[in-house]
């Protein structure tokens, strides 16, 4: 089987393991984490890095230190990985889908704004949904298949409604707008090393912030909230959400070759455009000027989407069609969604994602475009 997004572990990752293995240094402690935490922050911009078990536990830590409630909502796209919204229930909260933009698959910014203008108001500079009356604290967007929607305008948007920007930037280490990196536009930002993200340490997440204060809470709370060096005290409710050692020296030895797997990503990319460019119906997603994409996951919209999957898939050629829209899954069903003539579901019955691991051949690439094109004939 072709792999949709494999790991590419080319590099030192076996020697860094023995290391920790040999020197019995393989759990939460040890040095390989802290040098992970410090390449992340310098790569990504921002003052400080907290490693994490995942993507999802950072995003929940995230929440919890931006106290959010049961009682409060948190507006986050309706297309995206449901890790997103997983971490928003952790909290008791609940998530207020946005409708997804039709050409760039991100958060609709259009919709966004009149929601925010028409269904909320402000308080003691706090927004609040005027219908229920529930505090709308924070606001997820989420840079869907690396790409990035208008920050400026989200960002202006987010101050004048009083709402905490939190960036879930899991899939978009090395995208950048406007020459600066993905997750450090918020109070907070995350990412994400799952088996087939761009780096990988198996499983694992990070938190970036410029914020010194947030970042040591972090890093308290994520190592179960433990208040004194000797004995076990705790001084709040705390989680084991910290990253091991031996994960951290895998993420090291992905991110000296981080720069070179962007590069191929963006080879990949030019590849599948300039091969598959006029067949059919075929696009690919839509990306601003101002946006520079790690171009994670190629993802291509065609009307023949289940059946570019099935030939595909049926030769070996790992693909998969996108998530399926939040408001579509029956634990998310009864929540807000704002939408415009439902652009998620639109999204998601044409696109799918075609073979991209950074240690793809051209050939191998020639003969997903060839099947693609056999449907098209």
């Amino acid at each position: 089987m072709l792999l949709l997004s494999g790991p590419n572990m080319g590099g030192n990752e076996l020697k860094y393991v023995t290391e920790c293995i040999t020197t019995g240094w393989v759990s939460s402690v040890g040095a390989y984490v802290d040098q992970f935490e410090k390449m992340t922050a310098e790569f990504a911009g921002t003052k400080y890095a907290v490693a994490t078990s995942s993507g999802t536990t950072a995003l929940h830590i995230c929440l919890v230190m931006l106290d959010v409630k049961p009682s409060d909502y948190v507006i986050v796209p309706n297309i995206t990985f449901i890790a997103t919204l997983n971490s928003v229930k952790y909290t008791g909260a609940s998530p207020i889908l946005i409708d997804t933009h039709a050409g760039n698959w991100q958060l609709d910014l259009d919709v966004l704004e009149t929601f925010l203008e028409n269904e909320t108001e402000q308080r003691n500079n706090t927004c609040f949904h005027k219908l229920t009356g529930r505090r709308i604290p924070v606001i997820m967007p989420v840079h869907v298949l690396g790409n990035m929607c208008d920050m400026d305008r989200l960002l202006a948007t987010a101050q004048k409604y009083n709402l905490i920007v939190l960036e879930d930037s899991t899939e978009a280490l090395g995208s950048y707008y406007k020459d600066k990196h993905a997750g450090s536009f918020g109070l907070l930002g995350t990412f994400s090393y799952n088996g087939n993200k761009l780096i990988t340490t198996g499983g694992g997440g990070m938190i970036v912030t410029d914020d010194e204060g947030l970042a040591k809470r972090a890093k308290h709370l994520t190592t179960q909230a433990k208040s004194d060096p000797f004995e076990y005290k705790h001084d709040a409710i705390g989680y084991n959400y910290r990253l091991v050692n031996v994960a951290a020296a895998i993420g090291v030895a992905q991110m000296e070759q981080l720069k070179g797997f962007i590069s191929r990503k963006k080879e990949i990319i030019a590849f599948y455009k300039n091969e598959l460019e006029n067949v059919g119906d075929i696009k690919f997603q839509e990306v601003n000027a101002d946006v520079n994409p790690n171009w994670w996951l190629p993802t291509i919209f065609t009307s023949r989407q289940r059946e570019v999957l099935k030939i595909l898939n049926d030769h070996k050629m790992q693909s998969r069609p996108f998530w399926v829209p939040m408001n579509q899954l029956e634990m998310f069903k009864d929540d807000l969604y704002i939408q415009n003539d439902n652009r998620s579901d639109f999204v998601y019955q044409h696109s799918l994602s075609i073979p991209c691991s950074t240690n793809i051949s051209d050939m191998e690439m020639l003969g997903v475009a060839n099947k693609i094109k056999e449907v098209f004939q």
